[in-house]
C-alpha cells in the first residue's frame, strides 16, 4: 500500500511539473537529493512503450559506468529496453537487513521513469557484485511485479526473510571470485547461489545441465530448472569477479525474444 501511494503520488507529481523525457543519458533525473541515470534504446520513436531494465551499480560506482558497459547498458540497448541505472548513496547500497533504506528509494525511481517515459509493465532487475544483493532485496521486499531478475556475482543465502517471486531467476558467477567467494554449498553443491530462489519458485529436479560460451576463452555451465513458478538458471565460469561479456545479452534474449 506504502509504495502504491508513492507510486501515485510521485507519478502526478512529476506529470504536472516536469516534461517528458526531460533527463537522460548523462544528465541524471533527480528524485529529491538523489538521482538515477537513464538510457532509451538507439532508434527508439519516443512513443512506443518500453520495457525497463532497472539495474544497480557495483560497490564505488554510480550509475553512468553500467549506462556506457557495452556488458549492461549496450545489451539493454539492444534488447529494446529502457536501462535505468540509480545512484547508491556513498557509491554503495543498503542491502544487508530488510526495510532497506533504498528499496522505496528504487520504487520512486520506477515511478519517476513511468511518469516521464511510455512503459509497458516488463520490468528486469539487474544488478552487479554489490548491486546483486541489492537487486535481490530490492525483488524480496519490493512491491513491483518483476519478469526477471538478473543477479551477477552475488548471491543470499537461503532462508532470509523474502516475499518476491520473479518470473525468471538468471544467476552468473565465477569460481575463482575473490571479492564475493563463489557461494558453494553443503559438499561443494554448485547451485547454492539460487538455492533461495528454488524455493520460492517452486523448482524441483534441474531440468538438464550443459556448457555454453558467449565468447571463446570463457565457458559457462548452466543449470535450469522449469519450475511451478516460472524459471530458474545459475551459469558458473571459471573467472573471477566480473560481468562476463555476453552474458547480460544472452539472457535477456532468453527472456524476451525465447532465443535459448
Amino acid at each position: 500500500m506504502r509504495a502504491c501511494l508513492l507510486f501515485l503520488l510521485h507519478a502526478l507529481l512529476i506529470a504536472i511539473t516536469a516534461p517528458a523525457h526531460a533527463c537522460g543519458g548523462p544528465e541524471a533525473c533527480a528524485i529529491g537529493d538523489r538521482s538515477y541515470h537513464v538510457r532509451a534504446p538507439a532508434g527508439w520513436d519516443g512513443t512506443t512503450p518500453l520495457g525497463v531494465m532497472l539495474h544497480f551499480h557495483g560497490w564505488g560506482r554510480q550509475g553512468p559506468v553500467p549506462l556506457g558497459s557495452p556488458r549492461t547498458g549496450a545489451a539493454a540497448d539492444a534488447a529494446g529496453l529502457l536501462f535505468v541505472a540509480p545512484n547508491g548513496l556513498g557509491r554503495t547500497w543498503d542491502f544487508r537487513h530488510p526495510g532497506s533504506r533504498d528499496t522505496p528509494f528504487a520504487e520512486a525511481v520506477l515511478a519517476d521513469v513511468s511518469a516521464r517515459f511510455p512503459t509497458d509493465g516488463r520490468l528486469v532487475v539487474s544488478g552487479y557484485s554489490w548491486g546483486a544483493l541489492m537487486a535481490a532485496r530490492f525483488a524480496c521486499e519490493g512491491e513491483a511485479e518483476v519478469s526477471a531478475l538478473l543477479l551477477i556475482a552475488g548471491a543470499f543465502p537461503p532462508g532470509i526473510p523474502c516475499e518476491g517471486r520473479p518470473a525468471r531467476v538468471a544467476h552468473v558467477h565465477g569460481t575463482t571470485d575473490t571479492v564475493l567467494d563463489f557461494p558453494y554449498g553443503p559438499g561443494g553443491e554448485t547451485t547454492h547461489a539460487v538455492a533461495l530462489w528454488r524455493d520460492r519458485l517452486g523448482c524441483a529436479a534441474p531440468a538438464r545441465a550443459f556448457d555454453w560460451n558467449a565468447v571463446s576463452w570463457l565457458t559457462h555451465t548452466r543449470t535450469e530448472w522449469d519450475c511451478t513458478a516460472g524459471r530458474v538458471t545459475m551459469d558458473v565460469h571459471p573467472a573471477s569477479h566480473l560481468i562476463p561479456r555476453g552474458w547480460v545479452a544472452r539472457v535477456l534474449g532468453e527472456e524476451l525474444e525465447g532465443a535459448r
